[in-house]
């Protein structure tokens, strides 16, 4: 009876990426995704999160415990190390994630998709308030990146924050010219179309 393949995620990939570099404690593992500006990629706020992902990952062998530190001024704490299997299974991981696009089911096209249960009006209005919250992520990633830019990083640490920008960038504009159009009257329905349209094709 085979095993089943490990199964990845950002944030199991993003801890056997951080270990490559030197052993790591979980506390260690999340300071570090903060101070390399990661966790605008991985969720580290949920501290239960990266255990349960350190835990997976030690029992699919992909770490190890490398120590236990025990200093009188903090909690005993495990040191873990990444294993040559967890080596080979992070570039695995690494170049399916690179190459393929995958079928992920984010909120906003689903929100989009059920817009007509607002008015035209009602769905500029929220639109609206996307664009401004949109303005300030960006506002905020441009600012990221030009203090990593300003700390001599290579280019390579920075292009998880230049994807973000462009990605904003181009969701804002979007979003922009669909509230434009909703004010115009450009982009309306009505009841009676909606209703049609559930009720489906006429019968011959």
């Amino acid at each position: 009876m085979t095993s089943s393949a490990p199964r990845s995620s950002p944030l199991a990939l993003t801890v056997l990426a951080l270990l490559h570099y030197k052993p790591l404690h979980p506390y260690g593992i999340q300071r570090l995704v903060k101070d390399w500006g990661k966790e605008q990629v991985v969720n580290v706020r949920q501290r239960a999160n990266l255990y349960r992902t350190i835990e997976r990952l030690n029992g699919d062998g992909l770490i190890a415990v490398r120590e236990t530190e025990r200093d009188q001024q903090y909690p005993e704490r495990t040191v873990y190390e990444v294993t040559d299997a967890g080596r080979e299974t992070a570039r695995a991981w690494l170049e399916e994630m690179l190459s393929a696009p995958k079928q992920e089911f984010p909120e906003f096209p689903a929100a989009l998709s059920n817009l007509m249960l607002f008015t035209p009006d009602e769905m500029a209005n929220v639109l609206e308030l996307r664009a401004d919250a949109l303005a300030v992520k960006l506002d905020r990633l441009e600012t990221a990146l030009a203090a990593e830019a300003g700390r001599g990083l290579p280019r390579v640490t920075r292009l998880e924050t230049e994807y973000l920008g462009t990605v904003t960038a181009a969701e804002l504009e979007w979003v922009r010219a669909v509230v434009e159009d909703l004010r115009a009257g450009g982009l309306e329905w009505s009841k009676d179309q909606l209703d049609a349209l559930a009720a489906g094709p006429a019968h011959q």
